[in-house]
């Protein structure tokens, strides 16, 4: 069926977002403009705003695409490993390589997308706490079912542990943007783990 004439191409709403996404984790929020959204993605602002709605639309898409593909690391190894134990070790081994990796922005866009801001962005700010509360709860969680099965000892202080790691991951994500490494980052993971209790 051809296109009718002088009809606007439509474009690839998945691969605008990636483009979105990866502009949103190098700049930060308030630093990323519209103008350079429109040109990493290849549209006009009109097809922006009627695709995504505003900046803030898009952002919260770009969010959501992160959790589901470059950040999913995390909530698969917290489900999968059988002890809180190897699902905890797990996301430090893998956040060392997924911070570091060279194919996409260094760190985490859920951790550094908003650190200084102004009041304008103190929403944006309250979303992405939401998303490092949950994973350090489920931190917490998955340290609590080896204290219930009985391979830590009992009294066990969980929420600093989840505290602990969840600031441990925070800490990766900032030393890529400084250059670490993925052994590097691999070493902050085995000093990690020796806080585990045996």
């Amino acid at each position: 069926m051809s296109r009718t004439p002088g009809r606007p191409r439509a474009f690839d709403r998945d691969a605008a977002l990636e483009k979105a996404l990866r502009e949103f984790w190098r700049h930060g929020y308030e630093a990323t403009s519209i103008a350079g959204l429109t040109a990493a993605m290849g549209i006009r602002p009109p097809s922006l705003y009627a695709a995504f709605g505003d900046k803030r639309g898009l952002f919260s898409e770009a969010v959501e695409r992160y959790q589901r593909t470059h950040g999913a690391f995390t909530t698969r190894a917290l489900a999968e490993e059988p002890t809180g134990r190897q699902a905890i070790e797990r996301v430090l081994r893998e956040a060392a390589v997924n911070y570091a990796d060279p194919g996409h922005p260094p760190g985490c866009l859920i951790i550094t997308a908003v650190v200084n801001h102004g009041p304008e962005a103190e929403d944006i700010e309250a979303e992405l706490r939401v998303h490092r509360v949950a994973a350090k709860r489920a931190f917490a969680e998955r340290i609590e079912g080896d204290v219930q099965a009985g391979r830590i000892p009992a009294d066990t202080d969980v929420e600093g542990l989840a505290t602990f790691y969840a600031a441990t991951v925070q800490g990766m994500s900032r030393q890529s943007q400084d250059g670490a490494t993925a052994d590097e980052l691999d070493r902050v993971a085995t000093f990690a783990m020796r806080a585990y209790p045996a």
